[in-house]
């Protein structure tokens, strides 16, 4: 047996990278383009700190890039299918919803009919 790990386990692993609500934000915030670690706090409304201990995580795994232009640092998406993930996420979500929304819908007609 070779030492390869199976593609289902490099899967689970990028999905975990993502499983953190300041991460998504960050990856959301990109979205329109590159953007100044300034700019990212001010979004985002973390500690410095917090941030960048984030974004690191997200440069290791090769989601993002950084530049240094003078003094400042700043953070870009590292291809179009980051995005296009994003984007991806938020229509499996809508509809998720939307389905959540007709159930919701439908037990709250039989409250009524039972009456």
């Amino acid at each position: 047996m070779s030492g390869q790990v199976p593609l289902y386990q490099v899967k689970a692993e990028f999905f975990r990278m993502l499983g953190h609500p300041v991460r998504i934000r960050v990856l959301e915030l990109l979205q329109g383009g590159p953007m100044p670690v300034r700019d990212l706090l001010a979004d985002i409304e973390i500690e410095p700190s917090a941030l960048s201990q984030q974004l690191a995580v997200l440069r290791r795994s090769g989601i993002v890039t950084a530049t240094r232009e003078g003094s400042t640092v700043v953070y870009a998406l590292a291809g179009g299918d980051v995005a296009e993930l994003m984007r991806a996420a938020r229509r499996i979500l809508t509809q998720m919803l939307a389905g959540q929304n007709e159930l919701l819908a439908q037990l709250r007609e039989a409250e009524v009919d039972a009456r």
